[in-house]
């Protein structure tokens, strides 16, 4: 049986950090299922990076189906999470099911993929305390008031657990990502 791999996301989410995880496990062959608040076409949003702001500027990106709703996840169905980034966790971190399915996630101890703002939803469920993380440089004081201790790297890896910064990390997120999944989750 092939494993399967949910993507926790919603609209407004960064448009490469859902997309990227979701073609790259794909072609490893994994089955990936993108949870969303409901099942609908849910629009992304491309952030980037460019001269003269002070910050990363938004623009309309892809849109996208959503397989399943937080509501019906079973986390046991899954071998693995992956939680992009974007303006999506800000609001999704409030919800009781995203809480409950990262929640079980990391109680089981099985393989998180966080990359951006998607480690707000895990904060969210007090499973970062101790651990160790990178996230978007402006969570910083987020991630350490959520008890962990921060990194400004490509990608942090803290036992299961797999963090990114943001989309240019890509290539270094998903090949530690993929160590993880190879031993925790191997292709069928």
């Amino acid at each position: 049986m092939t494993a399967k791999i949910l993507i926790v996301t919603g609209d407004a989410a960064e448009a490469l950090e859902v997309l990227y995880p979701y073609q790259r496990l794909r072609e490893e062959g994994y089955e990936v299922h993108i949870a969303a608040p409901a099942v609908k076409r849910l629009r992304f949003v491309v952030h980037d990076f460019e001269d003269g702001f002070d910050t990363y500027t938004e623009k309309p990106g892809y849109s996208w189906p959503a397989d399943v709703a937080f509501a019906d996840v079973d986390p046991e169905q899954y071998a693995a999470v992956v939680v992009p980034g974007g303006r999506a966790p800000e609001y999704l971190r409030n919800n009781e099911d995203v809480q409950r399915i990262l929640g079980a996630f990391a109680a089981s101890g099985k393989p998180i993929a966080q990359i951006c703002h998607g480690p707000l939803i895990t904060a969210a469920t007090g499973s970062l305390d101790g651990r160790r993380v990178t996230a978007y440089p402006a969570l910083q004081l987020d991630m350490k008031a959520a008890g962990a201790d921060f990194e400004d790297a490509e990608a942090v890896v803290d036992d299961k657990l797999v963090s990114a910064r943001a989309w240019p990390d890509h290539p270094a997120w998903m090949r530690e990502f993929l160590k993880v999944l190879a031993v925790e989750a191997p292709v069928a």
